[in-house]
């Protein structure tokens, strides 16, 4: 039997712009969905001002960048991460992403499409490198 990561779980308090006390931070809190049992690591930002979506058992690691909104190349779009999928530290996804279920996500990667379920996948920009075996 799979051992759960947390015993007792509940929602973290997210103020506007400002570190939660694990010291990561969203802007557009109204448009992030988390569910339970996800883990966000330090100093990763969530910009979830058109939506971002974080599915239950979902891992990400320290100083990723989850954008909606991208000022550079004017994109906008629902970022979803779904049920069970890691990413990797210092990772970037762009708006509009989806990650599949299952999905890993190698750190210092660029999300510019989506990740379909059970793979693994990484690089600058990303690219699937293997199929998950269930």
């Amino acid at each position: 039997m799979k051992e759960k990561r947390f015993n007792k779980w509940t929602p973290p308090e997210i103020n506007e712009g400002k570190l939660t006390r694990w010291n990561w931070m969203v802007q557009g809190k109204d448009k992030l969905e988390l569910y339970e049992n996800t883990d966000i690591g330090a100093f990763t930002y969530i910009n979830a001002k058109y939506g971002v979506e974080i599915q239950k058992d979902v891992q990400i690691g320290s100083h990723c960048s989850i954008y909606s909104e991208s000022t550079i190349d004017d994109k906008k779009g629902k970022v979803t991460l779904e049920e069970n999928c890691r990413i990797g530290s210092h990772s970037v996804i762009m708006p509009g992403i989806k990650v599949g279920k299952n999905s890993i996500i190698g750190a210092f990667s660029f999300v510019n499409k989506d990740i379909p379920e059970g793979v693994i996948a990484l690089g600058i920009p990303i690219r699937i490198i293997k199929k998950i075996k269930k």
